[in-house]
């Protein structure tokens, strides 16, 4: 690969993007770096000041510095109208529909890979790069591209990046997926590209104070008026009253507001009829799900059973488990063992070994 190629690098100023930076710059590449406002403070609220979001004005100033110093320009593209349309209205409506949605998984494929690689290649960029922990790989047998776990087992990133569409990741750069995050950060120190104290965050960038009701109420003012006082039931007989069913998700024990003699948990929710359902533990376990929405990456279909390992949320390790798609396109997902709170419009992402097969948002469990 020629290293003149121009590169759009995705800065946030943090450790991982300063790092794809100067990885690349010394690589030869010729960089553009570009950093994404997705959002407006007042929009959002709970620390309008932000200091710890990716989209602080600390964070642009961090980006802007380290361009500054490997010596390419460094942009600002405010991409706040489409985040609101494709990301905060759909987490705001999934809720509303009784799920618990993860905007990451549409903001990386709508924002951060679609509307960046439209304004790179208006920029005459090949690629973009992004500080991700994870690898693009193309399949030989059928010159399809798809995302492999990232050699930091810790800090892989593959399960957010399912949705990537095919164009996307032919034009996509992940230049720490062979590194560990402690790599990186001693690479950044050691080339003045970081601080050594730079915090990582970890919340959703929209909601800094990590408050999902605060952030619900103050984009439907409406919700405790309308939802507050729904039933909440227990084989049948109705035990109390939940705050609204947008506050509750599948699996959630503390802060029901009921007192029983054993553990309940949250087994459904019933949002048509204001209804949150409660349970014993083991009603929690189903065996398999039911998929939409699906993206398939390493190979075009899986129209005849496919054994993969299936992943129900970020921090999940697995279950063995048989995928088929439907006739509807959607998939069916059978696991070998029951998992515990599958999760509606949380991601469900087939792998093979470390390769991702594909993924999609969880309809339904049973």
């Amino acid at each position: 690969m020629s290293k003149k190629q121009k590169v759009v690098v995705a800065m946030s100023g943090g450790v991982d993007s300063s790092v794809v930076a100067g990885i690349l710059a010394e690589e030869g590449y010729d960089l553009i770096g570009i950093t994404i406002k997705t959002y407006r403070y007042e929009d959002v609220g709970g620390n309008e000041g932000n200091e710890s979001s990716c989209c602080s004005l600390d964070g642009i100033n961090d980006a802007r510095t380290v361009a500054m110093k490997l010596g390419f320009p460094h942009y600002v593209l405010d991409f706040s109208d489409r985040f609101k349309e494709e990301v905060i209205d759909n987490f705001v409506d999934e809720y509303l529909h009784g799920r618990t949605p993860n905007p990451c998984v549409i903001c990386n494929r709508k924002i951060k890979w679609e509307e960046l690689i439209k304004k790179s290649i208006s920029m005459g960029a090949d690629f973009i790069a992004t500080g991700h922990y994870a690898k693009v790989l193309k399949n030989e047998d059928n010159g399809r591209y798809y995302i492999a776990r990232g050699r930091d087992e810790g800090k892989d990133q593959s399960y957010a990046l399912w949705g990537l569409t095919q164009q996307s990741l032919e034009k996509t750069m992940f230049p720490l997926g062979d590194m560990t995050k402690p790599e990186s950060r001693a690479y950044g120190e050691e080339r003045g590209l970081i601080r050594a104290d730079k915090k990582e965050s970890f919340e959703i960038c929209f909601i800094p104070d990590d408050n999902y009701e605060r952030f619900l109420k103050e984009q439907r003012p409406w919700l405790d008026s309308s939802l507050a006082g729904g039933e909440i039931v227990a084989g049948g007989e109705v035990i109390g009253q939940h705050r609204g069913f947008p506050f509750y998700t599948i699996g959630q024990r503390k802060g029901l507001g009921v007192f029983r003699p054993e553990p309940v948990y949250v087994t459904s929710i019933d949002y048509k009829n204001n209804r949150i359902e409660v349970g014993a533990e083991d009603q929690l376990y189903k065996s398999e799900l039911l998929a939409s929405n699906v993206n398939m990456m390493k190979y075009e279909d899986c129209r005849e059973p496919m054994s993969v390992d299936a992943r129900i949320r970020y921090k999940d390790v697995g279950g063995r488990a048989t995928i088929q798609r439907l006739e509807n396109g959607k998939i069916r997902v059978v696991f070998e063992e029951k998992r515990r709170a599958i999760t509606p419009g949380q991601s469900v992402v087939f792998y093979e070994e470390n390769d991702v097969v594909g993924g999609g948002v969880i309809e339904s469990a049973g």
